[in-house]
């Protein structure tokens, strides 16, 4: 049959043409890229890195650098802990042996900075007990280099020595074991979450072949993203923690994409159109709904780019990569395997088993859904006041957040790393890393002057002593002399001045220090750092974007919702109702992970506090989550209410096609991101938890309970929009079905020029939806609400009768 020939709904456009041209070399092109990726992939975690979290042009940045080419030994990222053995740190034969650990770690190449509580007598190196001390040191490179130089020398100092017994830490302890912990638990995520979601694809295709499909859609986002970062990590910095994005949301989405394109096309083959039409109608509804989800989503994680630390940008470089990649891999790699497979696609039903002996389900496939669009929109006002204070109310713990720092406390209590900080922190009246580091440059550091800034603050609250070149000062005058230790603090004209301050190293307390510090105005100029300043410049730096990246965010989905549904309101809604959805993720996580409830179950060491870019990270990617199942919802209500007219009738009847697979995949990517919540590093396991709440929180509560009773409350008035935006959408606007005014008249619309692309595409006598669902036609070999039916998709009668039933 030629083009001219078909009916308007199984017309070949050409996207379709070229995508399905020669299927078996598109499969072939596939896996080749698949190979390449894996080949270009490879080694990719060991070239990313474990921080990020400092914005890199922030006074505290510029101190850190300054001070560790100046003054080495005052930047400390590698502390050996000497335990004693039950003796004391100065028993002589200890205090030798901790003397020749000293000079054998100041011989290794890359350390330099060596110090200890054997060579300065420093009490703050030395445990209140007198049972531990510390030597300290700083490894020189960046985070890859000087975690190489760790691993090929902490084995000849980590274990006993003698009549001591020596444990490794330190900043760059904790970022090694962190990137080794999570490509380990990476690892285990996914054999964990794999076979699960084979079973639940299972569950939902009914078939073992159409359930393979999203799977290796899936492995190609997955892998050609790996590719995407190790190109990256050439020209900029990548987290290692952004590798839990790529696997969580390369299942996650493809699995979303595949479904509704695999179901879309059964359910043509269903009601007996070849496999070419089949193809192209399937690319033309649930192929266009799914390119229009992937620009959304990709929308939402591109706004992390407008932040400068690489730790929240690696999000955004990982999110683009494997949103697009998945979707591509949809609409390119997918038609080309359905169009070789046809029938088989429905083979290996395991089901089967399940169904044997037991009666068949009667009733219509949906139908709870439809039951619940109605009782909600009886009820609408109580069911709209309910559930948002119900929202609102989970989400009240967040509004007592504290912001911190990621630390070893992200590591399991048995890492060697944060056992050393422990024994720090509960032992050591101030040890290295909780102290502000002041560098002070230019002309006046002469010794009176320093001497005078330093006796200034130490007399502030909060000020235990003041180390500087002009001695030890402590409650406002000077308690040491200046000695080699002090005079070491200068160096061509700068000097080192170190504050110690009293109490926790990031608490409120010390953050005002360091806003006070900063307010001094000394003869000279001063920069300061240290993890309180790093934490101060890194709130002030997300405070100052945040506003940017979220006008991103709200600008973007506006617009691309206007383009799917014609209507003002619908795409406030939308940003409204999205962002209100992630106030139980926000509540979940400071209930749990800042006040340490289910601390023991989940095994997490909790700080009091959460991570400063965590709730920006948690916030992109939930909000992006809940645009894709929103954009599916909403294009199959407003198809339906294109075709009918009936405002009431299309939420029901959206709702109805929808729910059940909303739910199916939510329940698929809320798995997966439970895989990457298992995860022993405190940040991770916060991530994946937090966003599969969010992922079931919308598609359960908001998609089935608010949309509905909002939709019913705003009424006809949802599709409002001004004449001049009429005119924008008619001419530019993504449309699913026929324009009402032509499927009232009988007509038969306008061609779409491409199987996805802008305009009006003509399946409304197939009936196609959004969602990749048959509004009428023959009966096929699956229930539409996501399960597998004996009497499959709603044949005409059923459809006939469902018309009746909601009025139209």
């Amino acid at each position: 049959m030629t083009d001219v020939n078909r009916p308007p709904e199984d017309r070949i456009g050409g996207w379709t043409r070229l995508v399905t041209a020669r299927p078996r070399l598109s499969l072939l092109l596939a896996l080749i890229f698949t190979a390449l990726a894996v080949v270009a992939g490879s080694g990719v975690a060991d070239r990313m890195g474990s921080g990020g979290w400092e914005d890199p042009a922030a006074e505290s940045a510029y101190a850190t650098k300054a001070l560790e080419k100046r003054f080495p030994a005052s930047q400390p990222n590698l502390i050996l802990l000497v335990d004693s053995g039950g003796k004391t740190v100065d028993d002589p034969a200890v205090a030798a042996e901790a003397r020749a650990l000293a000079k054998k770690l100041s011989h290794e190449e890359a350390v330099t900075g060596v110090t200890s509580y054997w060579t300065t007598g420093a009490s703050s190196l030395r445990a209140r007990d007198r049972g531990e001390a510390i030597i300290a040191a700083r490894i020189l490179g960046d985070e890859s280099a000087a975690g190489k130089a760790l691993e090929r020398m902490a084995p000849h100092y980590r274990g006993a020595h003698g009549p001591v017994e020596v444990r490794v830490g330190g900043m760059v302890a904790v970022r090694h074991e962190l990137q080794s912990t999570i490509q380990e638990d990476l690892l285990r995520a996914e054999m964990i979450a794999l076979p699960i979601t084979l079973v639940l694809l299972v569950m939902v295709f009914g078939s073992a072949v159409a359930a393979l499909l999203p799977l290796g859609v899936g492995i190609i986002a997955i892998l050609g993203t790996d590719a995407v970062l190790r190109g990256l990590t050439e020209f900029t910095d990548v987290s290692v923690f952004a590798q839990n994005l790529t696997t969580a949301l390369g299942l996650g989405l493809a699995i979303d994409y595949a479904l509704f394109i695999v179901r879309r096309f059964r359910e043509e083959l269903g009601r007996g159109a070849e496999k070419l039409p089949a193809v192209a109608t399937t690319l033309r509804t649930a192929g266009r709904t799914v390119l229009f989800s992937a620009l959304t989503v990709a929308a939402s994680l591109a706004a992390m780019l407008v932040f400068p630390q690489y730790f929240l940008r690696s999000f955004a470089y990982a999110g683009i990569a494997v949103v697009l990649i998945a979707a591509t891999a949809a609409l390119v790699v997918l038609p080309a395997a359905l169009i070789l497979l046809g029938d088989r696609v429905n083979a290996l039903d395991l089901t089967r088993l399940l169904r044997r002996g037991r009666p068949v389900r009667g009733g219509e496939p949906g139908a709870g859904w439809a039951r619940l669009a109605r009782l909600v929109m009886r009820r609408a006002p109580m069911f709209a006041l309910a559930t948002v204070a119900g929202l609102v109310a989970l989400g009240l713990p967040f509004l007592r957040v504290e912001f911190g720092t990621a630390d070893d406390r992200q590591l399991p209590k048995s890492a060697e790393s944060h056992v050393v900080q422990q024994h720090i922190r509960e032992g050591f009246p101030g040890g290295p890393g909780g102290a502000v580091e002041v560098l002070a440059e230019g002309g006046g550091t002469g010794t009176k002057a320093l001497a005078d800034y330093s006796a200034k603050i130490s007399a502030l609250p909060k000020v235990l002593r003041v180390d500087s070149p002009a001695g030890r000062f402590a409650d406002g005058r000077r308690v040491a002399e200046p000695g080699p230790a002090e005079a070491a603090r200068l160096a061509g004209g700068s000097a080192e001045i170190t504050v110690q301050p009293k109490g926790e190293a990031v608490d409120a307390a010390s953050q005002n220090l360091v806003r006070t510090i900063r307010a001094q105005e000394p003869s000279f100029t001063t920069s300061v750092t240290g993890t309180a300043a790093v934490l101060v410049d890194t709130k002030d730096s997300i405070a100052d974007r945040l506003p940017w990246a979220a006008a991103i965010i709200v600008a973007v989905t506006l617009l691309l919702v206007f383009l799917l549904t014609g209507s003002v309101l619908i795409p406030i809604q939308a940003v409204l109702l999205n962002a209100l959805s992630l106030t139980a993720m926000f509540g979940a996580v400071v209930w749990v992970f800042q006040d340490g409830h289910l601390s023991g179950p989940l095994s997490f060491t909790t700080s009091g506090d959460i991570e400063t870019t965590l709730p920006v990270l948690m916030f992109c990617v939930a909000f992006g989550l809940s645009m894709d199942y929103g954009v599916f919802l909403l294009s199959r209500i407003k198809e339906e209410y294109d075709r009918t007219g009936d405002h009431q009738a299309a939420v029901e009847f959206g709702l109805r096609r929808t729910g059940g697979l909303i739910t199916a995949a939510a329940l698929i990517l809320a798995v997966v991101m439970v895989g990457i919540g298992t995860s022993r590093v405190t940040n991770t396991k916060m991530l994946g938890l937090g966003i599969a709440l969010a992922v079931l929180m919308d598609a359960m509560v908001v998609r089935g309970l608010l949309v509905p009773a909002v939709m019913k409350l705003t009424g006809r008035a949802t599709w409002w929009a001004p004449g001049p935006l009429r005119r924008l959408h008619t001419r530019f606007g993504l449309s699913e079905g026929e324009s009402a005014p032509a499927a009232r008249q009988g007509g038969s619309g306008t061609e779409a020029a491409a199987d996805i692309g802008t305009g009006a595409a003509t399946d409304a006598a197939a009936g196609g939806g959004a969602d990749g669902r048959r509004c009428g036609g023959k009966g096929g070999p699956h229930g539409e609400d996501g399960t597998h039916g004996e009497d499959g998709v709603q044949g005409e009668g059923e459809e006939a009768r469902d018309r009746v039933s909601t009025g139209r």
